[in-house]
């Protein structure tokens, strides 16, 4: 993996048939249409990004796809609006060769707003279009990375401060999970001649991580940082077996090697409580929600079970920083919300049935306590609001009536996406990845 397949990124073209990134096509009257998912193409229609929807939206490729990424706080503000926009990412590779896996951390950067469609009668005489390419090349978008050597691919990766440092915890499909501190590269991605040392170094003295973890009988992808505890990690695998780690002093971390008992089949995602040090959220394959009390024994610390939450695999949940809500999404393609204050009749206070495969990811906005993002197999990320209410009065386009009223917009473009996170930095901002790469956007909607 070298940098130069890496050190920009591709900016989606709305005019691509290969880019096909949210919504149009022509209709007999040469006007654009909505187009929803699902519906079929005529042979000669394609799809074009709507860029009138999007504040800002961008595309980068990383070679081997990333499966797994999280958002790195940075020190550049909080509620950040000016462009243009810089972003920092930790990501776990999945090359096709288990030896050449990594942890890039990526730093996007120079990313603008959305460029609008231009009137095709406008006309610009040559000086004019020499300054738009020079102004189009300073804008053009930015992304530099550092490298890890990891064993493996990576199921999945999550960042966190600690002491004055940025650690990643790296499940690998070698049933190790890594703790590295990647504060070093996140150094290096600022500096073009510290990059250059950091990659060349690399190559002949790979990163050794902090710690390593091999106890769990299986792989997994439940791993979650713990945001009121530092240093404490939960992780979950394959088998049914969730494992607590306890910074110590010395750098290193106490694993308890017994596990939490209750589930029956794979843990497939671990949540901690936003607000409750001791307290944690997992999904599984056996269909249930499981809330924990690490503070009791491991055979007794499940205190509340939703059963059959799902029709079939749990894939995903999350916790709402806000109310007492969790959200969770299934192979059932339903995204269900759950009162965590009438937790045990199993009946969630809100689904919906939009997506038409597996839910692979969710996430409630970092502010709006009532906004979240989902992302599926079919292709789509949804953006909902659960205050918005159906107004009985308005008038709707008939294409438009069996969508609920909650969903605020869908994005496209993207093929089989696994992961989005919302960026706690800059309000609005979602990161989404897949296999075909990663897209950084804001719309519109939020």
């Amino acid at each position: 993996m070298s940098n130069e397949n890496m050190d920009e990124m591709e900016t989606s073209s709305s005019d691509s048939e290969n880019d096909e990134m949210d919504e149009g096509s022509n209709n007999e009257d040469n006007q654009p249409k909505t187009y929803l998912p699902g519906q079929p193409l005529k042979d000669d229609e394609h799809l074009v990004c709507d860029q009138s929807a999007y504040v800002m939206l961008h595309q980068a490729q990383t070679g081997a796809p990333c499966l797994s990424f999280d958002i790195v706080g940075d020190n550049l503000g909080s509620n950040r609006s000016e462009f243009p926009m810089t972003s920092y990412l930790v990501a776990g590779t999945q090359a096709s060769s288990a030896h050449l896996n990594s942890v890039l951390i990526i730093k996007m950067s120079n990313l603008y707003p959305t460029s609008k469609p231009e009137d095709a009668n406008d006309s610009e005489d040559d000086d004019d279009d020499d300054e738009e390419e020079e102004e189009d090349e300073e804008k053009k978008p930015q992304m530099t990375f550092a490298f890890i050597k990891h064993q493996g691919c990576v199921n999945r990766i999550r960042a966190t401060d600690y002491k004055n440092s940025v650690l990643a915890a790296s499940w690998s499909e070698l049933g190790i999970v890594d703790i590295w501190n990647v504060t070093q590269q996140l150094q290096a991605v600022d500096d073009p001649l510290l990059l250059e040392r950091y990659n060349l170094d690399a190559v002949n003295n790979p990163v050794k991580p902090l710690y390593s973890f091999n106890g769990h009988q299986q792989e997994g992808f439940g791993i979650d940082w713990c945001p009121t505890a530092l240093g404490v990690l939960a992780t979950g695998d394959c088998r049914r077996d969730i494992h607590i780690w306890t910074p110590n002093e010395g750098g290193s971390w106490t694993v308890d090697q017994r596990p939490l008992i209750g589930h029956t089949s794979s843990v497939e995602d671990i949540q901690w409580s936003p607000n409750e040090r001791n307290v944690l959220a997992s999904c599984s394959v056996d269909k249930t929600i499981r809330i924990w009390d690490t503070r009791a024994a491991p055979h007794k610390a499940c205190m509340l079970t939703a059963e059959n939450s799902h029709q079939s695999d749990i894939n995903v949940i999350s916790w709402n920083g806000k109310e007492p809500f969790i959200a969770s999404g299934g192979d059932d393609g339903f995204l269900h919300i759950w009162d965590l204050r009438n937790f045990v009749g199993n009946e969630p206070v809100a689904t919906f049935k939009h997506h038409t495969a597996p839910i692979t990811s969710v996430e409630w906005h970092w502010t709006e306590a009532s906004v979240l993002a989902s992302a599926g197999e079919d292709n789509q990320v949804a953006l909902w609001d659960l205050a918005v209410e159906r107004d009985d009065d308005a008038v709707i386009d008939e294409e438009l009536k069996n969508l609920p009223p909650q969903l605020l917009f869908i994005h496209q473009g993207q093929t089989d996406i696994k992961e989005l996170h919302w960026h706690k930095q800059i309000p609005g901002v979602i990161v989404t990845t897949a296999h075909t790469g990663f897209n950084i956007f804001k719309t519109i909607s939020v």
